[in-house]
């Protein structure tokens, strides 16, 4: 894309601090010359070398040193993918609201378990108004979030609610939605229309019964609305090794994290079989007080080889960068589990001004990244060019140390030089007193 889209945002471009400011360095490779925005993930050497909780010491400088708009974020930002639908075979069932438990049904079913055939009569012996429905989910493998249905045009004067259970052998039935309002009205050349019907719920079949309201739709179609693909990065972990904390009728250790990375999941790791109740506590540093994290929950590992059954990995509160976790239990826990902590690589989206080649910087105690307005600008872009429109893929390429352990030291603090001139007059008047009291007390009384 050409770099005008991004003349607003380059024109941001800030005379930052040199990369002499960092520690360390890593060569930008561009996937495409004419991008105008490029995102890199960081990997885990980028986030061992920073050192401000925020990552406000990770930038990206241009060829000439100069910084360039920049900002960090969550991969995958800007929500989940849209939700995928697959059709499904529907059948009609009789109108039993008046009849309850007064019709039969008779179902033949494939090997499979789909369904081929349905019959439905009332005690009667005879047919009914359809305003009931089976829907065969049996060949769905994950759980169904709605149902969107498809009637025929023109039917106006809907408003009918409609509960939805859920089976799994057609025989046994539970609720899963109490109420799901099916609306088609249409007044004054505007439409009222409600066609989704939220289940949240994971089985082979499914069948909606009419409630209180009006009107009965003529269903065409039916689909199946799955959950909305997650576009995030996959999760990677850091196992820690921790060390024995006194705390009182408690069993408690200590870790330490090795880098600045936004933990969000944590997972508690058996040498073998064990089982215990934990919290997890974090905090940025020794003399912070700790933040509850997670817990408490329980903690298991039983059996071994693919049989093996282990405990979920717990989510934390929200993201966090710090350094100190501790993992506490009861006194009676005879073994303490390994931790280990999920997190989701982010990315540094920079605008290409300046001059190629780029490089990201990271690393520093003087240096901060300054501030741009990103993704407002990408934000923007796509309202242009679609919701599916990507900035391109910078890599990390060769690394370099650039200052090395100095940029990680606090800058010198500068001398204060009205401070002392100050206390030097003042000691200067007090020596000028004591020397004119010392000459008064010397001459000799009139």
């Amino acid at each position: 894309m050409s770099r005008v889209h991004f003349a607003l945002a380059a024109g941001l471009l800030a005379t930052a601090p040199s990369a002499s400011d960092y520690a360390t360095q890593w060569s930008l490779d561009l996937a495409g010359a004419d991008a105008g925005a490029y995102a890199v993930v960081l990997d885990d050497t980028v986030y061992r070398q920073a050192r401000t909780p925020a990552l406000a010491d990770v930038d990206v400088l241009d060829a000439a040193g100069a910084t360039v708009p920049a900002q960090l974020m969550r991969t995958g930002d800007g929500g989940r993918g849209e939700p995928p639908r697959v059709p499904l075979r529907w059948f009609a069932l009789p109108d039993a609201r008046d009849r309850q438990d007064r019709w039969s049904m008779a179902v033949e079913r494939a090997a499979d378990g789909s369904v081929l055939r349905v019959q439905a009569a009332d005690a009667t012996g005879g047919g009914a108004t359809a305003e009931a429905w089976l829907v065969d989910a049996s060949g769905l493998d994950a759980p169904i979030e709605a149902l969107h249905l498809e009637w025929a045009a023109g039917e106006d004067g809907i408003d009918r609610a409609y509960r939805v259970e859920a089976s799994d052998d057609l025989r046994a039935w539970r609720p899963v939605q109490a109420q799901a309002q099916l609306v088609d009205l249409a007044r004054a050349g505007e439409r009222l229309l409600q066609r989704r019907v939220p289940v949240g719920a994971d089985a082979r079949y499914l069948r909606l019964l009419p409630g209180q309201g009006q009107g009965s739709p003529r269903l065409q179609s039916v689909q199946a609305e799955l959950a909305s693909p997650d576009r995030r990065a996959p999760l990677q972990w850091r196992e820690l090794e921790g060390t024995p904390l006194q705390e009182p009728a408690a069993t408690a250790r200590l870790f330490e994290l090795d880098g600045r990375f936004p933990v969000e999941v944590a997972d508690l790791q058996y040498a073998g079989n064990g089982t215990g109740q934990w919290r997890l506590y974090s905090r940025e540093h020794a003399d912070a007080s700790w933040t509850l994290r997670a817990g408490p929950w329980v903690a298991y590992a039983i059996g071994s080889g693919e049989g093996a059954n282990r405990s979920a990995p717990q989510p934390l509160t929200g993201i966090t960068r710090d350094r100190q976790w501790k993992l506490v239990g009861a006194r009676n826990d005879a073994s303490t589990p390994r931790l280990r902590l999920g997190w989701r690589p982010e990315a540094v989206v920079f605008i290409a001004a300046g001059t190629p080649p780029y490089r990201l910087v990271a690393g520093s105690a003087r240096a901060q990244r300054a501030g741009a307005p990103v993704a407002q600008s990408l934000e923007a872009i796509r309202a242009t060019r679609g919701p599916a429109w990507q900035p391109g893929l910078a890599t990390l390429s060769a690394s370099r140390v650039l200052a090395g352990a100095d940029a990680l030291q606090p800058p010198a603090q500068p001398r204060d030089w009205r401070g002392w001139l100050l206390w030097a007059l003042l000691v200067g008047g007090a020596l000028l007193v004591a020397a004119l009291a010392a000459s008064l007390l010397r001459k000799p009384r009139a």
